[in-house]
């Protein structure tokens, strides 16, 4: 199967590098193309800063980001379909973006406790 959803990540991050290993392995059907930043030959479509600094995908050639970009990658791996779904549906979504938002503010604390 040819990847239809592409994922930046961000390898210096121990936490990303911890979810993206777990998705890997949900990911058996190879529907995702995992695309690391800390490469220093990655094409990025947008400015690399701003690549880390929030989680970006790319589903069906539209660039999405933050709670978009996790539902994104939910709804291309079977078992997190059904929470990709919600995530994206558009009365629940605002709700999912202002838990990412939150998750960021917490990102550099959790990045500490790993390394």
């Amino acid at each position: 199967m040819t990847p239809r959803l592409t994922v930046w990540f961000d390898s210096g991050c121990p936490l990303c590098l911890r979810e993206i290993a777990l998705m890997r392995r949900l990911d058996r059907r190879g529907a995702i193309d995992f695309v690391d930043l800390g490469a220093a030959e990655t094409d990025c479509p947008i400015d690399r800063a701003e690549l880390l600094a929030r989680f970006h995908a790319r589903e069906d050639g539209r660039l999405l980001s933050g709670a978009a970009a996790f539902a994104a990658m939910w709804r291309a791996i079977p078992l997190l379909r059904p929470l990709g779904r919600l995530a994206g549906w558009p009365p629940l979504a605002p709700a999912f973006e202002a838990a990412y938002r939150r998750f960021l503010r917490l990102r550099p604390r959790l990045q500490r406790l790993l390394r």
